[in-house]
C-alpha cells in the first residue's frame, strides 16, 4: 500500500474540516497538521507543502493566491477557492467532463469547482457539447443552498438563539447578478457571455438544488426524453453522478434539496411537458459542491480509487 502525506491548510474552515473528516481514517493517509501557533506562518506553511504529496488550499480567495506565491514550484495543490478556476495553467476539477479525468490524474495545480457552478456545468455543459444549446444562449439557473455554504459565519449566524426573523425565510442574495461562480460556468461551458444566475440560501444546513427551464424550441427541437437520454449516455458508468429518467415521480411532486446531505455523489433529474424541459441537478454543497469534490480529484492525482473515502 503506497502511503501519501497530505497538507490542509486552512484545515479550521468548513470546506477544509469536511476534507479532514474524509481522510481521516484512510490507513494510507497521514495528515501533516501545523501547530496552531503556526497555521498562518509562510515559512512553515510551505515547508509543510514541501513535505506532503498534496496540498489542499481551504482558504480565501486572496490568502490562496498568496499561498500558492510562496508554494514550491513542484508543490502539488488543490485550490478550493475561486482564485484559479479560470487560470490557463491550473487544471478544473470535474473529473466527469469529457477528457477532463486524465487532465486530472497528471495535474499538479488544480481548481476545485464551485458549488453553483458544479451544478450548472453538470446539466449545460453536456447540451453545449452536443450543439444542442448555442454558444450565445443565456439560461437563466437558480440554485437553493443550505446556510453551510455561506463558511462559518454565516452558519453561526442561522444557529444564534436570538436571530433575526430574516433567517427563517430563504434569501435571494447575488442582486447584481455577478455571481462568482459565473467566470467558470462560462468558460467551462463555453458561452460568448454568462448566464442569468440567482442562489437562494434557506434555513437547512447543507444540499443543494440547482434548475434550469429550457424551452424544447432552443434545443434544436429534442423532446425531454432525448435529454434526459444524452445525460445518461454522458455520465453513464460515473459512480458520482446518478441520472434518472425523464419524468421520474417524485413522492409528493417536489424536490428536497437536502436530500443528498453528508454524501458526495450527485443526481441529475429532468422533467417537463411538449415544450419545456426542467433540468435540476441535486447535491450537497459541502460534498460534490466543495469537499468530496476535492477529495475525488486527489485521488485520482495521487493513483488511488476515485471514490475512496467518499459517501455515495
Amino acid at each position: 500500500m503506497s502511503m501519501h502525506t497530505i497538507f490542509i491548510d486552512g484545515a479550521a474552515g468548513t470546506t477544509g474540516l469536511r476534507i479532514e473528516e474524509r481522510l481521516g481514517a484512510a490507513e494510507d493517509i497521514t495528515l501533516l497538521r501545523l501547530p496552531e501557533a503556526q497555521r498562518k506562518d509562510p515559512a512553515a506553511r510551505a515547508d509543510a507543502m514541501a513535505q506532503a504529496d498534496l496540498t489542499f488550499l481551504c482558504l480565501p480567495d486572496e490568502a490562496a493566491r498568496e499561498a500558492v506565491a510562496f508554494a514550491p514550484a513542484d508543490a502539488r495543490i488543490c485550490d478550493t477557492s475561486t482564485a484559479h478556476r479560470t487560470a490557463a495553467d491550473w487544471v478544473y476539477g470535474f473529473p466527469e467532463l469529457h477528457g477532463q479525468r486524465e487532465r486530472i490524474r497528471t495535474a499538479t495545480r488544480l481548481a476545485v469547482p464551485g458549488c453553483h457552478a458544479s451544478g450548472i456545468i453538470a446539466l449545460l455543459r453536456p447540451l453545449r457539447e452536443r450543439a444542442w444549446l448555442a454558444e450565445h444562449t443565456a439560461p437563466v439557473c437558480h440554485s437553493l443552498t443550505g446556510y453551510s455554504g455561506g463558511g462559518k459565519s454565516m452558519i453561526a449566524e442561522y444557529a444564534a438563539a436570538d436571530r433575526a426573523d430574516k433567517y427563517a425565510a430563504p434569501r435571494l442574495y447575488g442582486l447584481s447578478l455577478q455571481h462568482k461562480h459565473l467566470p467558470e460556468i462560462q468558460a467551462v461551458c463555453g458561452f460568448s457571455a454568462p448566464p442569468l444566475f440567482t442562489p437562494v440560501v434557506a434555513d437547512y444546513y447543507s444540499g443543494m438544488l440547482v434548475s434550469i427551464p429550457l424551452r424544447l424550441a432552443d434545443l434544436n427541437g429534442t423532446n425531454g426524453a432525448d435529454v434526459a437520454q444524452l445525460f445518461a449516455d454522458y455520465y453513464a458508468d460515473e459512480a458520482m453522478i446518478r441520472v434518472h429518467p425523464f419524468n421520474t415521480p417524485q413522492a409528493d411532486n417536489m424536490l428536497a434539496a437536502n436530500a443528498l446531505t453528508g454524501r458526495d455523489s450527485m443526481e441529475i433529474l429532468v422533467s417537463g411537458n411538449a415544450e419545456q424541459v426542467l433540468l435540476c441537478a441535486r447535491f450537497d454543497n459541502l460534498g460534490k459542491g466543495a469537499s468530496g469534490a476535492a477529495v475525488q480529484c486527489m485521488n485520482l492525482m495521487l493513483g488511488r480509487d476515485e471514490t475512496a473515502g467518499l459517501v455515495i
